[in-house]
């Protein structure tokens, strides 16, 4: 499965069956995971048991807390690190979904109860629960691609297909609170419109657009 095809396939899921993620499974995570932290600098921790990570009273209510396993969103605190946590953590989220698991991006979580490594000059930004979900999840409205594009007005395929790609994103609440610009150039600018984790989103969306656009960051 391609990270194109995993885009297409994976909604947030919320509610995961009894079932623990197999070790050899694990172990391709925690590869995962080594190579992305190498790539970005950042500190993304596998906690194969969620523990008490989603027993808040949200989190229950909505499921999330049969969330078997936790993704920590660690980084060292700077200029940017939300809209990093954004990237590279979709870039996990895909890869997850090519080995049959489903997730879901949590900003609500128990702080005190993740057994997550945070060094003084570090932050948990925010959570992915990752496992076995008892579906596949459901695909939400979406703004069109004319919402949320601004600038030039002839647009070439692969800017229309890295904004089609952006438009199934996942964001907080769904709230969509992003803009892509197109300059003269062929330069492109993503624009924050501000929301809850709207910067973590807008580092989701690049992920997206690039994959969908032929980019590839490193």
């Amino acid at each position: 499965m391609t990270e194109k095809e995993a885009i297409l396939e994976r909604h947030a899921v919320r509610n995961y069956l009894d079932k623990q993620i197999d070790r050899e499974t694990v172990l391709l995570i925690e590869d995962k995971i080594r190579e992305l932290n190498e790539r970005s600098g950042l500190h993304f921790q596998f906690i194969s048991d969620a523990g008490n990570t989603y027993d808040r009273f949200m989190n229950k209510t909505m499921g999330l807390r049969t969330a078997p396993s936790v993704i920590a969103c660690v980084g060292k605190e700077e200029e940017g690190l939300e809209q990093k946590i954004g990237y590279y953590g979709e870039k996990l989220v895909l890869y997850l979904q090519t080995l049959g698991l489903n997730t879901c991006w949590a900003g609500l979580f128990n702080k005190k109860a993740i057994a997550a490594e945070i060094k003084e000059d570090e932050r948990l930004v925010i959570t992915i629960a990752t496992g076995y979900g008892r579906d596949q999840g459901r695909q939400h409205r979406s703004r069109t691609i004319e919402q949320v594009t601004e600038g030039k007005a002839e647009r070439p395929d692969w800017f229309i297909e890295g904004v089609r790609m952006a438009l199934l994103a996942p964001t907080a609440i769904n709230q969509q609170k992003f803009v892509i610009r197109l300059n003269d150039d062929d330069t492109v600018d993503f624009i924050d419109r501000k929301g809850p984790f709207s910067q973590v989103d807008l580092g989701i969306v690049k992920c997206h657009f690039d994959i969908g656009a032929g980019r590839n960051q490193k």
